[in-house]
């Protein structure tokens, strides 16, 4: 097994003491905050001290099979709000009613897997009503953000040929503008009514829940020809847990404990770019 660890503070000491721990073959260094540990004999007992010693350091450590590479994959499928980008939008939204506390506070809960997530984001989206449908205007100018390592995450997967999909229990009103702008494939999202330039307090259709986005990965990897297994899914809370969970190579970013647990790796301190060092 290869062991990668990497942290945008990541000192050169941290790293070798942590490789150290793994006892590898080989230590090969991808840059100055990045180094790859080859021929590790794994077991969950190294993996479990390795990961404590890691998040302690503020570095992320990633098992991973030999040899796997980004080219072996043909999708990459991203959650939005707090994976693609920095923000919750509903929570962002709600705050031009004053009610970013409230909101924040069911938004957290469901993301940890406390909620169902139709349910809470109904709740959420009934909060908003009556508010003037150009405050969503203002959250993408001024609060929603591309989180780090995004775009060159997503510049590396392009150049390898590999589709974009971004699946959102968040709103159309912010895929929509960030798929031409970060030249997306696919995106689906939620619709949030619309009367008399007002918020209504409804989500039009069906809600993208865990399910829903689930259901989206697979049928798009079959629009593709291509099975699931040859996608890579990213995601940060609980609702991304099912179409983590039918990808090739599962990453949690940034995520809520239940979804590292259950991931092939996390990333919790590097950018969305440090795929690129674990699939190198």
């Amino acid at each position: 097994m290869n062991l990668v660890l990497q942290g945008p503070q990541a000192s050169q000491d941290s790293l070798d003491r942590l490789a150290r721990l793994a006892q590898p073959e080989r230590v090969l260094r991808l840059g100055e905050h990045a180094l790859r540990c080859e021929g590790v004999i794994f077991s969950a007992e190294l993996k479990a001290r390795i990961d404590d010693a890691a998040y302690a350091a503020g570095v992320d450590a990633s098992f991973i099979e030999p040899g796997r590479r980004l080219a072996d994959f043909r999708l990459v499928a991203m959650d939005m709000d707090s994976t693609l980008i920095t923000i919750e939008c509903i929570d962002e939204i709600a705050d031009m009613q004053g009610l970013k506390a409230q909101v924040s506070e069911i938004t957290e809960a469901a993301m940890r897997g406390e909620l169902d997530f139709a349910a809470s984001l109904n709740a959420r989206v009934a909060l908003l009503a009556g508010l003037d449908a150009s405050a969503l205007q203002r959250v993408y100018e001024e609060r929603l953000r591309i989180s780090p390592g995004g775009e060159a995450m997503l510049r590396a997967v392009q150049a390898a040929g590999i589709k974009t999909l971004l699946v959102s229990g968040g709103f159309t009103f912010f895929t929509d503008r960030l798929k031409p702008r970060l030249s997306l494939d696919y995106t689906h999202a939620n619709v949030l009514e619309v009367a008399d330039g007002k918020l209504t307090g409804h989500v039009l259709g069906g809600i993208v829940d865990a399910e829903e986005k689930m259901r989206t990965v697979g049928r798009v990897c079959a629009e593709l020809g291509i099975e699931p297994n040859q996608a890579i899914v990213m995601g940060d809370g609980a609702n991304d847990l099912r179409m983590m969970g039918i990808a090739g190579l599962s990453v949690a970013f940034r995520a809520k404990p239940v979804v590292r647990a259950q991931a092939s790796v996390a990333l919790n301190f590097s950018g969305l770019d440090g795929l690129l060092n674990i699939l190198q």
